[in-house]
């Protein structure tokens, strides 16, 4: 019976994914079967991203070797470099532990003020920020804060949390300035869509944490119907600079097969206050 069932999962995956099945005929048998382990062998409890990250909060900030992370230090890191918050208000949505905090406040802003779903994620933040000025979001409205309180917005390994994605953007528009900017970074949306998961373990049981698939296009047209403009993008590949990520996860066969592919994005926009 439990054959039966793995076929009908992996046709029905098969059927969802086009580029899997063009080239399923010439994954390598390691891969097939590092394929079924990780996803027959091994289910995946699904969480909401409130109650994953509480679980995750205990050893989030102790992940040596996560591809995930690493790609979004370094593409963040990037983005902000192009970016003056010197004196400026900054929201970080999605701050998470403050994983990003100390590069943030290398740039001397005026305030950081940080938002997050997760009652367990700040808490690890307040740790290491005891005077932190944090809120834990409970709706994409953000009710509670002013109009143009803010004049940029960093929003990190976030937005794929989000179900109503043009609620939240709009929201975020009406936070900033007039000027305001954004800043973003997420996993890839054909990653997401292709089955890629955010995933750890609690007490050896493998989790995962709910994502929505939104096109960059479509964050973009949103946030550009708000007044405002892309002024950098980039995204990050599969290639030679992450090969040992999988080679210490013997997965070689998986990198070679899905190499070139993206997994991780970010973007910069800014508000111009031109003149009617």
């Amino acid at each position: 019976m439990p054959a039966k069932r793995n076929k009908k999962q992996l046709a029905t995956i098969v059927n969802r994914s086009p580029y899997l099945f063009k080239n399923l005929h010439r994954l390598a048998p390691a891969v097939l079967n590092y394929i079924r382990k990780r996803l027959f062998n091994r289910p995946v409890i699904e969480k909401s991203s409130s109650e994953a990250y509480d679980l995750w909060s205990e050893d989030y900030d102790v992940q040596p070797g996560n591809l995930m992370l690493d790609l979004d230090e370094m593409l963040f890191t990037a983005l902000l470099s192009e970016t003056d918050i010197k004196d400026k208000d900054v929201a970080d949505i999605g701050c998470g532990t403050g994983r990003h905090w100390p590069r943030i406040f290398q740039k001397h802003p005026f305030s950081l003020t940080g938002f997050d779903v997760s009652e367990g994620m700040l808490n690890k933040l307040e740790e290491k920020f005891p005077d932190a000025n944090t809120h834990q979001i409970t709706d994409d409205l953000f009710l509670t804060v002013k109009d143009a309180s803010f004049d940029t917005i960093i929003s990190t390994l976030t937005v794929a949390h989000i179900e109503n994605i043009e609620d939240a953007l709009n929201t975020w528009s009406r936070m900033l300035k007039p000027e305001g900017e954004i800043i973003i970074t997420d996993f890839h949306p054909k990653l997401l869509a292709f089955g890629g998961k955010r995933t750890f373990k609690h007490n050896n049981v493998q989790l995962s944490v709910r994502n929505f698939v939104h096109s960059i296009s479509t964050i973009k047209d949103i946030l550009k119907d708000n007044g405002f403009s892309v002024i950098a993008e980039e995204e990050m590949q599969i290639d030679e600079t992450v090969r040992h990520y999988y080679e210490q996860q013997n997965a070689l066969p998986v990198y070679e097969q899905f190499k070139g592919f993206p997994v991780i994005y970010g973007i910069h926009l800014k508000r111009r206050n031109d003149p009617e």
